[in-house]
């Protein structure tokens, strides 16, 4: 699939992005994908940069993890009142991960395993097959790593039930 543009409306103006990518993987049914990339360890992918943007991946083998932003191009009408899927219990959409969000736009870490050429390999990879990549942007302790003091709701989460709940229906 070729993709080109995503135009988002956000009230009275417009936002567009390109297309920089598609990001491939393993993951085809959404139900049987891990939901983040913490528990697809094992689960590889790819991303494949389209020509014209190749130029702006020199550098980026020197990074171990790199974040990737791309389109929920599946993602459903958004909601504002969601169920995560590590609890059975209503939460606001901006306290959660959920895909069906007022502006479709997914964040995730993955390791970088290597670059060749336009072609990005990779590891935890918690996309679904076929998806859109809006920007990439690496990922280093020195800016990106901060120590918590509160996890919200998710501290409520066992790390058992979120490692069970995590992988979903992935068998990896």
């Amino acid at each position: 699939m070729k993709y080109t543009a995503l135009v988002l409306v956000m009230t009275e103006s417009q936002v567009t992005y390109k297309t920089i990518g598609v990001i491939y993987s393993e993951h085809v049914i959404a139900e049987e994908t891990p939901i983040q990339p913490a528990y697809a360890k094992g689960c590889r992918g790819w991303v494949e940069i389209f020509p014209e943007y190749e130029e702006g991946l020199r550098d980026l083998e020197g990074f171990s993890h790199i974040y990737l932003i791309y389109h929920l191009n599946r993602s459903k009408s958004a909601k504002l009142i969601v169920k995560p899927f590590l609890q059975d219990v209503e939460r606001g959409v901006f306290a959660t991960r959920a895909p069906n969000r007022p502006n479709a736009i997914g964040l995730s870490i993955v390791e970088l395993v290597r670059r060749e050429g336009n072609i990005l390999y990779l590891d935890s990879v918690d996309i679904l097959d076929d998806t859109p990549l809006l920007d990439i942007k690496p990922y280093t302790a020195k800016f990106d790593l901060v120590e918590t003091h509160r996890n919200g709701w998710q501290d409520e989460v066992s790390e058992e039930t979120a490692r069970q709940r995590g992988k979903r229906g992935f068998s990896g």
